[in-house]
């Protein structure tokens, strides 16, 4: 396609999404089926006026990729309920570990011995489709920063951490085909991999948001004049949370989201205490002083909610924009029954299986765990994880394997889960109004 198409495309679509936006919330489908249909029609699969090569684009696939995760995950962060519990994220935890663990090792055992691949290979494809996506799950996770929901908490929750709880089994998986040092039994990727780039990944970003929040609180304080610009903020804090983390080492997917999770906690904890304070005593007062004190009572702007609405906006359009890409990479001969049967039995047995394992001796209704294994949607974050693989060097017949069986993954999920969520979701609703009230 040449630049001139690109644009008449790109902006087509857009002028479409904005104009069609409150019929698309009555479709019985997601916005993302059709993006996809729209790449798979300009695309080699029937048009072919348009082609994207993710092995020769490899290198700006992974940079688009990265900061689209990176976006979403600082958005997924702010929305988290206030206080943050261990008993509320205990089940998010678990999911990320324990429920992580299990699926790469269900994936694996499938490429190993189904699809003969190499173990190595076998871990790497696990990690890589193990991360359920902040991206193009919008319609089963929080909407808003007060949404208390369990089910949307639940999925928010893993899908911000476990896209940086993946990043160890895909180290251990190039380790294995020779591309990472794992040291002697595994002690470097366990010590370093494993250990040190998640502890200090949560402790860059919980120390970060949180100081974030205290600047910004403190220079809004000193003047009601001075105005902060919240998108600023809030992108300057993923990018230096993001570089510090890859600069020691660090899992920079975890941090930017735990610095947005602090940075929201912090901030709302600081206007607690400022309105606590000032807070007059009981006295006479004179209408006029009452209706002053209405007027006051507004909440104090913060940065994480001053630039959500930005970050939800270029979240949006960058998945807009990457869904066409994969639409526009499929060949007709891509659909293999080997790729099929792959996302068949993640969605199926694995996501299903992982989940009720991982939730094993927690409160979690039943509902809701058939909910949460089922929609384990896969999205950006497998494709940012395989465009990873490629730039470290896996080899050309092991890339172009990887590539066929994460799109159609991607692709099915896209259409299994955008087709399913919103009759599930309001079946699931019904449900849960027909229970008696406690």
């Amino acid at each position: 396609m040449t630049t001139a198409q690109w644009f008449l495309l790109i902006g087509g679509l857009l002028l479409a999404r904005g104009a069609t936006a409150s019929l698309l919330t009555r479709l019985p489908v997601t916005p993302a089926i059709i993006y996809l249909a729209v790449g798979l029609l300009v695309g080699p699969t029937v048009l072919n006026v348009f082609h994207f090569n993710p092995l020769k684009q490899s290198a700006l696939l992974e940079v688009l990729t990265e900061v689209v995760v990176l976006i979403s995950l600082f958005s997924a962060g702010v929305k988290m309920p206030v206080p943050v519990s261990l008993a509320r994220w205990r089940t998010p935890i678990l999911l990320a570990t324990v429920s992580m663990t299990v699926t790469v090792a269900m994936v694996a055992a499938f490429a190993f011995y189904v699809l003969d691949l190499p173990l190595g290979a076998g871990i790497l494809l696990g990690a890589i489709l193990a991360p359920t996506d902040p991206v193009l799950a919008t319609d089963v996770q929080i909407r808003h920063p007060g949404d208390r929901d369990q089910l949307r908490y639940t999925l928010t929750c893993e899908a911000g951490m476990n896209d940086g709880s993946a990043f160890p089994f895909v180290m251990l998986g190039l380790g294995l085909l020779g591309l990472h040092d794992l040291g002697e039994f595994g002690m470097k990727w366990m010590l370093f991999d494993v250990l040190w780039a998640t502890i200090a990944g949560v402790a860059i970003g919980v120390l970060a948001g949180a100081a974030l929040a205290h600047v910004a609180w403190k220079l809004r304080g000193e003047s009601q004049e001075h105005k902060l610009m919240d998108d600023f903020l809030g992108l300057g804090l993923i990018g230096v949370v993001y570089g510090l983390s890859v600069l020691v080492g660090a899992w920079g997917f975890l941090a930017v989201f735990f610095a947005a999770v602090a940075l929201r906690q912090t901030e709302l904890k600081l206007a607690g205490a400022g309105q606590e304070s000032a807070t007059p005593q009981p006295a006479a007062s004179s209408a006029p002083a009452v209706a002053d004190a209405g007027a006051d009572s507004e909440p104090p702007p913060t940065v994480s909610q001053g630039s959500l609405v930005f970050k939800e906006h270029l979240e949006r359009l960058s998945e807009m924009t990457l869904i066409l890409l994969i639409g526009g990479t499929m060949f007709l001969d891509s659909w293999s029954w080997r790729a099929t049967g792959l996302a068949l039995f993640l969605f199926v047995v694995a996501r299903p299986l992982s989940v009720l394992i991982g939730m094993l001796g927690t409160r979690t209704s039943w509902p809701i765990r058939g909910m949460v294994g089922w929609f384990g949607v896969r999205g950006i974050g497998s494709l940012y994880y395989l465009m990873y693989a490629i730039q470290h060097g896996i080899s050309e017949s092991l890339a172009l394997e990887l590539i066929q069986f994460t799109l159609i993954v991607v692709s099915l999920s896209i259409l299994a889960h955008g087709t399913s969520v919103k009759p599930l979701m309001g079946l699931f609703w019904r449900h849960r109004r027909s229970l008696p009230a406690p």
